[in-house]
């Protein structure tokens, strides 16, 4: 049927006469959702929900595992900064994505969901130092590029801070093992109990076309403190690491942990469980300029560990300790004051950050340092010797298990290349789907899910995990809340809108095409479309 130019007078120039139909016309696009660039280990978090919601939980197993082959470890130990991005958050809460992941991984345990080894090999050998988060995620991504792939680790058990580091109530060893002997079916070798002392050596001994080093921050900072009796004093990486292995160390009835870090809240958590009647942190700084995380702080808070801001240790004595009261200057830096108070303590554990073990790595020539750590191409993660890669806590980032994650699938990418003599190139990003480019007409009033916790008194009387799980239904209703930012997720809402019938849909899963022999540049499609899926250009 012809259309009536009379009722299109923007149709006409001044002369009357019919001008061009369109100034704009829409295009369908994909944007980058916020949680998908938030996440350190790369994970396409918005697909993977779109799965869950879907009904298709394997599937939505297998997209998170194409970057990161722990879910039912990150759902329990990211600080998921995913949901910190997520736009729902400014409507009624976050997506809790982790919880997703988490009821994900936890899922393929119960169902015994393994990896798809490669059909084919290489014929390349890679020596990974490390058996952490980094070094596993980097086997596992090498593995699946068809490498042969071995660990050498110094601890008894692979995991690195994972298993030392992270107190079992947070991360039950069960799942820690299941995930790892997954990527060891895919053939990855991990030698336990072995110190790399020269990695040059045991490179060409076995081998290896290449190298990951992966080393953990696992000796921490120490500083002198006047005590009367050393045995007080413990640091906070070997506490944990101790405890992890079984031990049970006497701490005594009061505790002091020292420091405002993630480990030190683990450690003050910890002692709690161990028997101590009171476990304090003493930090120099404020609450506002503690490093920990806040769901770290809180849960600390709630276990009855108490903080003492604005204070440092100055000497241990028999019973108690003394602290200097500190004060901030017009910097906001923490200064003292020259008035001191005591606190008593039976025990103190030191946590005022971490360290990685690399001298016998500076004996190799061309190995560059920066601030302890070693300096590698931020693109690559190459160090100053051609084919040894590093990342993880062994490069500046930040030390979480995610990030090391990220850093492991990011040099296994490059390590590749490398070994083909070709360049990895990275696809470009989309431009970010923010918050104001959406036109939410609708989004559900489903609120945030919650996971069930054990109440306080319960949590400090063993090592019991604290948090569960969602639900099937839970689950599924959590990842309804996905707002599919910048996607297309067919709501028809372009194919209802357009008053040409210019929007044809072309089937489930395959989205729309516009007719532009119809569509006449009039945005309704754009103004309606509630994810930024739709954008209107300049006609050509």
């Amino acid at each position: 049927m012809a259309r009536d130019i009379t009722q299109l007078p923007n149709l006409l120039d001044a002369s009357g006469r019919v001008a061009p139909v369109r100034a704009r016309m829409p295009i369908y696009l994909d944007l980058l959702p916020p949680c998908n660039n938030a996440c350190p280990a790369g994970e396409n978090i918005q697909e993977w929900l779109r799965l869950v919601k879907a009904g298709e939980e394997e599937a939505a197993w297998r997209e998170i595992t194409k970057n990161n082959p722990f879910p039912a470890i990150h759902g329990r130990v990211c600080y998921h900064p995913c949901e910190a991005a997520c736009n729902r958050e400014d409507l009624d809460g976050a997506v809790s994505i982790h919880s997703v992941e988490r009821y994900l991984g936890d899922l393929a345990l119960e169902k015994g969901w393994e990896f798809e080894k490669p059909s084919f090999t290489t014929g390349q050998r890679v020596l990974i130092v490390g058996a952490g988060p980094s070094g596993l995620s980097a086997a596992y991504q090498l593995a699946k590029l068809g490498h042969e792939v071995e660990i050498r680790d110094s601890s008894p058990l692979p995991g690195g801070m994972m298993r030392y580091g992270i107190p079992e109530y947070r991360l039950p060893r069960d799942i820690l093992d299941a995930e790892i002997a997954r990527i060891v079916k895919l053939g990855v070798k991990i030698v336990n109990d072995y110190t790399v002392k020269d990695l040059l050596a045991d490179q060409a001994e076995g081998g290896f076309g290449a190298c990951f080093v992966a080393i953990g921050a696992h000796l921490s900072k120490r500083v002198d403190i006047p005590s009367r009796d050393a045995s007080r004093i413990v640091d906070a990486v070997t506490f944990l690491r101790e405890v992890a292995e079984g031990e049970r160390p006497v701490l005594g009835h009061k505790v002091a942990v020292y420091g405002g870090g993630n480990t030190a809240m683990d450690a003050a958590r910890v002692a709690r469980r161990l028997g101590a009647e009171e476990s304090i942190i003493v930090y120099r700084r404020t609450k506002e300029q503690m490093p920990a995380h806040e769901e770290e702080f809180e849960s600390a808070e709630r276990e009855g560990v108490t903080m003492n801001w604005l204070r440092t240790i100055t000497s241990v004595d028999a019973d108690d300790m003394t602290v200097e009261i500190m004060e901030l200057d017009e910097n906001g830096k923490a200064r003292g004051t020259g008035k001191f108070e005591k606190l008593e303590a039976d025990t103190v554990i030191l946590a005022l950050g971490q360290e990685t073990d690399s001298n016998f790595l500076r004996r190799i020539p061309g190995m560059q340092f920066e601030h302890d750590v070693l300096k590698v191409d931020p693109n690559t993660l190459m160090t100053g010797v051609p084919g040894i890669f590093a990342g993880g806590d062994a490069v500046p980032s930040a030390r979480t298990v995610t990030v090391g994650v990220g850093h492991g699938k990011k040099a296994a990418h490059q390590l590749d290349a490398w070994l083909a003599h070709r360049e990895y190139i990275k696809r470009p990003k989309h431009e970010l789907a923010q918050f104001d480019m959406l036109h939410l007409w609708y989004f559900g009033d489903a609120r945030r899910s919650t996971q069930p916790e054990l109440e306080p008194d319960e949590r400090v009387t063993d090592f019991d995990e604290i948090v569960g799980g969602l639900s099937d239904v839970q689950a599924h209703v959590e990842a309804a809340r996905c707002l599919s930012c910048g996607n297309c997720f067919e709501c028809d809402g372009c194919l209802g809108s357009c008053p040409e019938d210019a929007v044809i849909k072309l089937g489930k899963g395959l989205r729309y095409r516009f007719d532009y022999e119809k569509c006449i540049g009039c945005a309704t499609c754009f103004e309606q479309c509630p994810v930024h899926a739709i954008e209107m250009i300049e006609e050509k």
